[in-house]
């Protein structure tokens, strides 16, 4: 290499270190403050408001790039580019305020231009209000009739029910009203229903579809004569009966449950032949899902 080539390379590389070292860096908390300036500047109202918080944050920027170039130690670069941030900031609060003026003055305006509509309009609203009057009063007097009405069909509905209960000779219970039915209505060993068997079951249903908000779990039960396995069958047998002739009868299927509870529940001794008929029963659970009220 020549001494004309080496020259020519060293000050290219002068030229490329001066240049690097001329060349700015971005510094996070300008950046930030060039940020806050530039946002707040864009705010409507903005030159109206806060022109000289404004003028004081550009000022405190151009400080700030200005040590930035000087290569000043950072801290004064950080409280030049904090001030400038600083009273953005304050510039931003001046707008928010002068906004939030603003739009309570318009409230104002509005609200007396309203005044001054309900004040011109007062006398026809004064007659208006007794003609409103007048008719309030007339819908209250039907509501009023309307609801004495209602409360006289409730209490019919009440005392129907009642006697519809009182005909079943239901139970209450913590389980719901309970109306047991013998085995009288099956054959022995038996799980169809004797014709007998039909007038409670017709009222039953009656009062099942009279009172829609009700569902029932029909058990079947059984004495302990006999293999368990064959009574538990025979229980359930007789539960399914009684579901079937609730349906015949139009109660729906989604209010009805049947369960054989075989001979786990005997109400009297099995050493008897009269506490063994006890146990052959069939214990419809009226399930309670009205106010108490409607079952006194």
């Amino acid at each position: 290499m020549n001494s004309f080539t080496r020259y020519l390379l060293c000050t290219a590389l002068a030229v490329v270190a001066v240049a690097c070292a001329s060349t700015p860096k971005r510094i996070a908390v300008i950046e930030d403050a060039r940020a806050t300036l530039q946002q707040v500047e864009s705010m409507p109202m903005a030159g109206q408001v806060a022109a000289q918080e404004l003028d004081t944050a550009r000022a405190a920027l151009r400080n700030a790039e200005e040590l930035a170039a000087d290569r000043a130690k950072p801290d004064a670069i950080n409280n030049a580019a904090y001030l400038s941030k600083r009273h953005s900031q304050i510039a931003q609060q001046q707008i928010a305020a002068a906004q939030a003026k603003k739009s309570i003055e318009t409230a104002e305006r509005e609200r007396q231009a309203v005044l001054l509509e309900a004040r011109e309009r007062e006398a026809q609203m004064n007659a208006e209000a007794a003609q409103l009057q007048a008719r309030e009063n007339a819908i209250k007097s039907e509501e009023l009739a309307r609801s004495k009405q209602d409360i006289e069909a409730a209490n019919r509905q009440l005392d129907q029910l009642q006697r519809e209960l009182a005909e079943l000779n239901a139970k209450k219970t913590e389980r719901g009203l309970v109306l047991t039915l013998g085995d009288v209505l099956f054959d022995t060993g038996k799980a169809t229903l004797k014709p007998g068997a039909r007038p409670a079951l017709d009222r039953l249903a009656k009062f099942l579809n009279e009172s829609p908000e009700r569902s029932v779990i029909i058990e079947g039960h059984t004495d302990n004569v006999g293999p368990d396995e064959l009574n538990q069958e025979l229980s359930q047998r007789r539960a399914d009966s009684v579901r079937t002739a609730l349906l015949g009868n139009g109660v729906t299927a989604d209010r009805i449950n049947t369960v054989g509870k075989g001979e786990a529940f005997p109400i009297a001794s099995n050493d008897s032949a009269g506490g063994r008929q006890q146990n052959r029963r069939v214990e419809i659970v009226i399930e309670d899902q009205v106010k108490a009220s409607a079952l006194r």
